[in-house]
């Protein structure tokens, strides 16, 4: 038991990078429960998306009083699960590296870590638009289904009010079901406050998977998504 311990723990040493200053991201598949502690192997894959929702600005969408904005995302091939996590605001320690990406309204606004607001994420998929050439032409009649959403998580950082209130869920994949399989296709992180109000502040959004998901893109536009490169 104690020598299964010590290769998670190198395992996890061996994944560090800017995904984890938040902590370990682990996954739902593979998760073990030892001495009453779930176990959770880290995703081979995270992905970083930084954002700065200034005062004021145009939110996506409008759903029961409350602002919503998205984050698309293209995911290039099926997974067997997809985790999701935000934290608002990004933390002092974490700026963009590597192959992160960083809106332009974060890049503008990267000293203000004190704005920030209480997170509530969902991920939808558009079930109609299965390549990259799709998207253009399909997105405005797009078929979007929720698979997944979360308003607070206790195995996230607190936010400055000492209140945990950022979000993550992982979804796993229903390869039998269309609706709720996690195949090829555009994606969206949908992410509002719990309490109606404004949205404003600094974030950052994590899809992480526990297989590589080699050309995936993600941008706060449909243009952003498609031009990514």
């Amino acid at each position: 038991m104690k020598k299964w311990i010590i290769v998670v723990c190198i395992l996890s040493a061996g994944l560090v990078a800017s995904s984890q200053k938040l902590g370990k991201f682990g996954s739902d598949l593979g998760m073990k429960t030892v001495l009453g502690k779930d176990i959770r192997p880290p995703y081979t894959d995270v992905n970083n998306y930084f954002g700065f929702i200034e005062p004021g600005a145009k939110p996506d969408a409008e759903k029961g009083g409350k602002k919503y904005y998205y984050v698309y995302i293209w995911i290039p091939i099926a997974a067997p699960e997809i985790g999701v996590r935000m934290v608002s605001p990004v933390p002092e320690s974490m700026n963009p590296e590597g192959t992160d990406i960083a809106s332009e309204t974060f890049t503008k606004n990267a000293t203000d870590r004190a704005s920030y607001f209480d997170t509530w994420i969902t991920l939808e998929r558009a079930v109609n638009i299965i390549s990259l050439t799709d998207i253009q032409n399909k997105v405005s009649g797009a078929n979007w289904v929720q698979l997944g959403y979360n308003d607070d998580c206790s195995e996230l950082p607190a936010q400055p009010s000492g209140q945990k209130y950022n979000s993550l869920f992982r979804v796993t994949s229903s390869p039998g079901d269309p609706l709720k399989a996690l195949t090829v296709g555009l994606y969206r992180i949908g992410f509002t406050t719990f309490k109606t109000g404004a949205v404003q502040g600094s974030f950052v959004a994590q899809i992480g998977a526990p297989v590589k998901l080699p050309g995936i893109k993600l941008s706060n536009t449909i243009a952003g998504l498609i031009s990514t490169k």
